[in-house]
C-alpha cells in the first residue's frame, strides 16, 4: 500500500511516539486521523503539524476500552475521510508494578487499554477494511518485553505479549485482504522517573550502546505499511539488539 492519499488512524497520536508516527505517515502523503482520549490540545497541535505538511488531518476522541466509543470512532473516520486504509495501534499505558505490591486493579488498568483496546480497534477497523476492495493494513505497537519480560512491569509485559499473539492471530483471520504486523520497540523513550544509573545500565546492555528514538519506531511502522505487500504476521524488533543480548 502506498501511503499517499490513503486514510490512516493512529491511536494515541497526540504526543510522544504516536505524534512522531502520525507525522511520519503524513510526510509520506497519508491523510491522518489523530486519536486522543484526554489530550485534546496536543492532538490539535499534531493535526496542525500534519496539515502544514500539505495533507489532511482530523482529530477523534475515544476511550479505547469502550466498544461503543471505538465503533463510533471508526465509523466517524470513514465518514469524514471516506475510507480507513490503515490503522496504527499505538495508545498504551506504562507504569511500574513491583510484584510485591501489584494488584488486580493494576492488571485491569494495564490490560484494558493495552490489549483490550487494541483488540477492539482491530476488530472494528479490520471488518471495515475487509469490506473495501483495497483491503487495508494494521500495525500494532508491541514491545520487546512482550518477547522477553523484565522485572517490575508484569501486567505491562503480559499486555504486550498479548498484542504479539493478537497480531499473529489477526494476520491469519484477516488475510488475504488485510495485513497485520507489529513493531516491538526496545529502549526508545526512557521513563522520566527512571534513575540515571538504571538508564545507563539499559544502554550498556544494548548491543548498539544507545537508546533508540521515536523516529526509529515511526520508520519501522511506515515500512510495514508500504515497504512490502508480502509481509503479514511479522513482529519487527526495533530494539538496538536487546533481544539477542
Amino acid at each position: 500500500m502506498i501511503l499517499k492519499g490513503h486514510a490512516v488512524l493512529v491511536t494515541g497520536a497526540a504526543k510522544r511516539v504516536g505524534r512522531v508516527i502520525a507525522l511520519e505517515l503524513a510526510k509520506r502523503g497519508a491523510r491522518v486521523a489523530v486519536h486522543y482520549r484526554e489530550s485534546a490540545a496536543e492532538a490539535e497541535r499534531t493535526a496542525a503539524g500534519i496539515r502544514a505538511l500539505g495533507t489532511e488531518a482530523i482529530t477523534v476522541r475515544a476511550d479505547l476500552t469502550r466498544e461503543d466509543e471505538v465503533a463510533a470512532m471508526v465509523g466517524g473516520v470513514v465518514a469524514r475521510l471516506g475510507s480507513l486504509d490503515g490503522l496504527v495501534n499505538n495508545a498504551a499505558v506504562f507504569f511500574r508494578t513491583p510484584f510485591a505490591t501489584v494488584t488486580a486493579d493494576d492488571w485491569d488498568r494495564t490490560l484494558d487499554p493495552n490489549l483490550k483496546g487494541v483488540f477492539l480497534c482491530c476488530v472494528h477497523a479490520g471488518r471495515r477494511m475487509q469490506e473495501q476492495a483495497s483491503g487495508g493494513v494494521i500495525v500494532n505497537i508491541a514491545d520487546w518485553a512482550g518477547l522477553r519480560p523484565y522485572a517490575g512491569y508484569l501486567p505491562y509485559c503480559v499486555s504486550k505479549a498479548g498484542v504479539i499473539a493478537l497480531t499473529q492471530g489477526l494476520a491469519r483471520a484477516l488475510a488475504p485482504k488485510v495485513r497485520v504486523n507489529a513493531v516491538a520497540p526496545g529502549p526508545v523513550l526512557v521513563p522520566s522517573d527512571l534513575p540515571e544509573a538504571e538508564a545507563r545500565e539499559i544502554m550498556e546492555k544494548t548491543p548498539l550502546k544507545r537508546h533508540g528514538s521515536p523516529e526509529d519506531v515511526a520508520a519501522a511502522v511506515a515500512f510495514l505499511m508500504e515497504g512490502s505487500d508480502y509481509m503479514t504476521g511479522v513482529i519487527l524488533p526495533v530494539d538496538g539488539g536487546r533481544l539477542i543480548a
